[in-house]
């Protein structure tokens, strides 16, 4: 969900997810608001479902910052999955390599996710990190990508770590111009999702899920076998219906 709902919401919906056997809630983040707060009213309210942000960008909130705000809010670092990405620093591989070391420090017990889509970032998921999340991507390209943290994690040593990846989802009749609206936004954000989506070579609106119905969703949610866990990232419309439909395809 987007950082930011509102309480009121946010609580009965992470109620209702943990009654239809979700594992985890997810919250992006933003500069409009942050997702670790949003993280908060899901955990007030459900308190067995793990907890994760994806991803915070350390150009725009420093790791003192986020282990700040993971001490005010109260939040269970056993709980928590805490996804980090450079932001729009330069090069960002050697950002997130060298931030390692003090987000470890400042955020004891806490689970890090690196936000990773090019080759070297995933091989670097792999070899240090708790866990890689993956946006943006085709079951097709997915695997592949799940392919460069495994071998990152060969490399150094250890066990692969758990691969997290956005499916944006999006049900009913107008679902195909929904998901195309998001994916246009960021198809030209920055270099890095420039040349990730070349990489790709699809078509403008198809990377995704568009479906006309629960069933049709389920199915294709179903084909993303390389992440460990399908953060799904639903595109609703202002009705009910759509809705409700999402929360039964991902459930």
């Amino acid at each position: 969900m987007a950082a930011g709902l509102d309480p009121e919401v946010a609580r009965p919906l992470a109620g209702r997810c943990a009654e239809l056997g979700y594992d985890s809630m997810w919250s992006n983040d933003h500069p409009g608001a942050k997702g670790l707060e949003t993280l908060a009213e899901f955990g007030a309210a459900a308190p067995g479902l793990d907890l994760g942000v994806a991803v915070i960008a350390l150009d725009r909130t420093p790791s003192a910052a986020i282990a700040a705000d993971v001490e005010r809010l109260g939040l269970d670092p056993a709980r928590l999955r805490l996804g980090v990405g450079a932001g729009f620093g330069e090069k960002p591989l050697t950002r997130m390599r060298e931030a390692l070391p003090e987000l470890r420090e400042r955020l004891p017990g806490v689970r890090l996710v690196l936000a990773a889509m090019g080759p070297k970032m995933c091989a670097l998921a792999g070899a240090s990190y708790d866990g890689a999340f993956f946006n943006w991507m085709t079951p097709e390209f997915a695997a592949g990508a799940r392919q460069k943290v495994e071998a990152g994690a060969q490399e150094a040593g250890r066990e692969t770590p758990p691969i997290f990846g956005y499916v944006r989802t999006a049900v009913g009749p107008d679902a195909p111009e929904r998901l195309a609206k998001e994916e246009s936004f960021y198809r030209d954000l920055h270099d890095g999702y420039r040349n990730h989506f070349a990489r790709l070579e699809e078509p403008e609106g198809t990377v995704g899920v568009a479906a006309a119905d629960a069933d049709a969703a389920g199915r294709a949610l179903v084909a993303y076998t390389a992440l460990d866990t399908v953060v799904v990232r639903g595109l609703t419309s202002a009705t009910v219906e759509s809705m409700t439909a999402l929360a039964a395809a991902a459930a």
